[in-house]
């Protein structure tokens, strides 16, 4: 019974310094919403709520055109994470299940490449870009996110797809393609829903290669509107709250929907034995 006692207050102690934890790194976020609400010019803890408006966010979507630059943003994380899903999941498949010579060390050569700093490729994919004439687009934006981490975190989950199951559909008659998205994807989605989440942030909160690919005005995103809210001398910091907080919420909204399937898909894809 001690053993016992002890054992829960050992658990209530650290669920109580996780709870602790957790309001610390909520601090924040808390106070960019809070600052969102004033027009402070210097930051501070003092706060009038009686002066706390949604002026902030008015002036972000009729004098920013902060709603365009929205819509750029989603369109190009939704487009890379569709994108990154399947071309992945295509590349991950041939791995974990097709049987050809050099398999093992291509896939090595291929992990190697997550080892390459995104500044030293650059430039190059920004000279492959403006050479296809690609510049100024959505999928210019979309294509440089797909690498080898989402091919590499599909493929340790695909390895536990029975090949009995997919010899079963090739003596059907079912062809390559169809096994892959009629009978893998579906037995892999939390490892999907992880995938589509970390890809989902990294391009939503990229700030460089869409200064460099999309210098136009009318093809930036996010980011690039929210760090011109800046003045060169003094800043309205309520203005770059809100649209912080603009940009906040989109990928917390989508991680808390789908948390339990992020959560799922990372714990399983490590354990294949």
């Amino acid at each position: 019974m001690r053993i016992g006692a002890a054992r829960s207050g050992v658990r209530i102690a650290l669920g109580a310094l996780l709870l602790i934890l957790a309001l610390f790194a909520l601090i924040p976020f808390i106070y960019m919403v809070l600052v969102s609400f004033t027009q402070k010019t210097v930051l501070n803890l003092d706060f009038d709520v009686s002066e706390f408006s949604l002026r902030n966010y008015e002036r972000i979507f009729t004098g920013y055109n902060m709603g365009r630059y929205l819509l750029n943003s989603t369109i190009v994380s939704v487009g890379a994470c569709a994108l990154n899903c399947i071309i992945s999941s295509m590349a991950a498949y041939a791995f974990a299940k097709k049987r050809f010579p050099g398999r093992d060390k291509a896939f090595a050569v291929y992990l190697a490449t997550l080892m390459i700093p995104g500044q030293v490729t650059l430039i190059p994919v920004f000279l492959i870009i403006r050479n296809l004439g690609l510049m100024n687009t959505h999928l210019a934006l979309m294509l440089p996110v797909i690498n080898a981490f989402g091919v590499f975190l599909i493929r340790q989950f695909m390895e536990k797809v029975p090949d009995e199951l997919l010899e079963a559909a090739r003596l059907d008659g079912c062809g390559e393609l169809r096994m892959l998205f009629s009978i893998v994807l579906p037995l892999i989605k939390p490892v999907l829903v992880s995938l589509t989440i970390f890809t989902f942030i990294t391009c939503w909160n990229d700030f460089l290669w869409p200064l460099v690919i999309a210098p136009e005005e009318d093809m930036q995103t996010l980011t690039l509107a929210i760090a011109t809210l800046k003045g060169n001398y003094t800043t309205n910091y309520g203005l770059v709250m809100a649209g912080s907080t603009l940009s906040f919420l989109p990928p917390f909204i989508l991680y808390i929907f789908l948390q339990k399937q992020f959560v799922e898909g990372i714990a399983l894809s490590g354990t294949t034995g």
